[in-house]
C-alpha cells in the first residue's frame, strides 16, 4: 500500500491481487483473500512477526474471532491460543493513522471480559503495547516486549 507509512514491524512479502477493483491480500491464517485495508495491512505484518521472529505456531492463531459480549456479536482481530485451546493473547489492530488511546484499550478490555486471556496487545503497526493480566490481584501491568513463544506461557 503506497499510502501506508513504513511499519515498526519486519517487512513481509504479501500476496496481493485486485478483484472487482478492490485490492485484496491473502491471509494465510484464514486461507483466503480479504480486503486490503490499512488495518489489514497491519494485521498481516503483525501476524507474520508473531509466527516468524516470535515463534508463535500459526496453528494456534486465529483472525477475526467471534465472541458474544452483552448479547452482541463482536470480533477480536487476532486471538492466540494455548495448546489446550484457552486464549493466551488478544491483539487489536488499528490503521497506522489511528492513535492508540484509551478507547482502544477499553475495546480490548471489553473483549477480555469474555476471553480472559493472559496478554492484551494493541498495535497500529507503528506502536505496540502489551499488558499482562494478573487475575489473582485484579490488575495488569504493561510489559516492555511481547514475549517470545514457549509452551509455558
Amino acid at each position: 500500500m503506497n499510502d501506508t507509512p513504513p511499519l515498526n514491524l519486519p517487512p513481509v512479502q504479501l500476496r496481493i491481487r485486485k478483484e472487482d477493483n478492490i485490492l485484496k491480500v491473502f491471509d494465510r491464517l484464514r486461507g483466503k483473500y480479504v480486503a486490503l485495508t490499512p488495518e489489514e495491512y497491519v494485521r498481516q505484518h503483525f501476524t507474520a512477526w508473531l509466527t516468524g521472529a516470535l515463534k508463535y505456531p500459526a496453528s494456534l492463531i486465529s483472525n477475526e474471532v467471534s465472541i458474544k459480549l452483552n448479547n452482541t456479536n463482536r470480533r477480536c482481530d487476532t486471538v492466540v491460543f494455548r495448546s489446550d485451546g484457552s486464549p493466551l493473547m488478544i491483539v487489536e489492530y488499528k490503521a497506522p493513522t489511528v492513535t492508540i488511546d484509551q478507547h482502544v484499550f477499553d475495546q480490548i478490555a471489553r473483549y477480555n471480559l469474555v476471553l480472559r486471556s493472559r496478554f492484551l496487545v494493541v498495535s497500529n503497526g507503528l506502536n505496540h503495547y502489551c499488558c499482562e493480566m494478573d487475575y489473582e490481584n485484579d490488575s495488569y501491568s504493561f510489559i516492555a516486549e511481547i514475549p517470545i513463544w514457549n509452551r509455558n506461557l
